[in-house]
């Protein structure tokens, strides 16, 4: 009979940001944000991961008040309205914001580079998320042999965080598709999960409308919405932790699918 597993967690993307790449700004507005948010939830998001700078290539960094004055408002909002939230940010005072504002998981796309973030997480029992990223998105990483180095770099930042203080427990990884890399080395990274494991730590996966899935489908990045659950649910079937979505219900659907799929032979 095959292994049972429990599906991912699906986290909703939320971008209180005028320049993202999959939404234009529509969520700049606290109050457009928050329902955004809340119907994120309703489409069966498990947590709402809030931003306040974008990562699309060519993007211009945002002063860290402005990202928390963009962003603080809205984690409380959604707290108070009982939903789990996660902080997606690089900046040590934003994740202690959000924190203080009662987001419950720090998603650094630096990985922890920053070592007062990792000792912000540390003291607040918050989950961090460690990205792989070698520069901004449209960076070349420079790889030889990508699946080991990404692996390497890995184990690399979860050492880091566990030196400062934050438990094995609480680590998440995230092998950060998109981020520094090729198409092709996407692909060998999401073909090979099992070597980019770090001691048995959870693994958060976001594939969510990204650049190398157009070579998929034509038009904008909503359009990618389809391959991007079909993609969620192969990693759903790979053991991942969480995936990173912007269309919690299509992405749900297709994990029920391939769940169906498994339970019913």
């Amino acid at each position: 009979m095959p292994q049972q597993q429990p599906d991912p967690l699906v986290f909703g993307v939320l971008n209180v940001t005028p320049d993202s790449f999959s939404d234009g700004g529509r969520y700049l507005d606290p109050d457009a944000a928050i329902g955004h948010g809340q119907a994120l939830v309703h489409a069966g998001a498990d947590v709402v991961d809030v931003g306040g700078e974008s990562t699309r290539p060519g993007a211009v960094p945002v002063h860290p008040e402005e990202e928390a004055r963009r962003v603080v408002p809205v984690v409380r909002a959604l707290v108070a309205d009982g939903i789990r939230v996660s902080i997606d940010t690089r900046r040590a005072s934003v994740a202690a914001a959000a924190l203080d504002a009662g987001a419950t998981i720090v998603n650094d796309v630096d990985g922890g580079l920053d070592p007062a973030l990792l000792r912000i997480t540390a003291a607040s029992g918050a989950d961090l998320v460690l990205m792989h990223s070698r520069g901004p998105s449209a960076a070349d990483g420079g790889y030889r042999d990508v699946v080991a180095e990404v692996a390497a770099d890995l184990r690399r930042r979860v050492d880091a965080a566990i030196a400062a203080g934050v438990g094995p427990d609480r680590l998440v990884t995230d092998p950060g598709i998109g981020f520094s890399k090729s198409a092709d080395e996407n692909w060998q990274l999401l073909a090979s999960l099992d070597a980019l494991a770090v001691d048995g730590l959870r693994m958060l996966v976001g594939v969510s409308r990204k650049r190398f899935l157009g070579e998929l489908v034509d038009g904008d990045p909503e359009a990618r919405d389809g391959v991007t659950a079909v993609l969620s649910a192969l990693l759903a079937e790979r053991g991942v932790w969480a995936v990173r979505v912007h269309d919690p219900a299509g992405t749900r659907a297709a994990i029920e699918v391939a769940r169906r799929m498994r339970v019913a032979v």
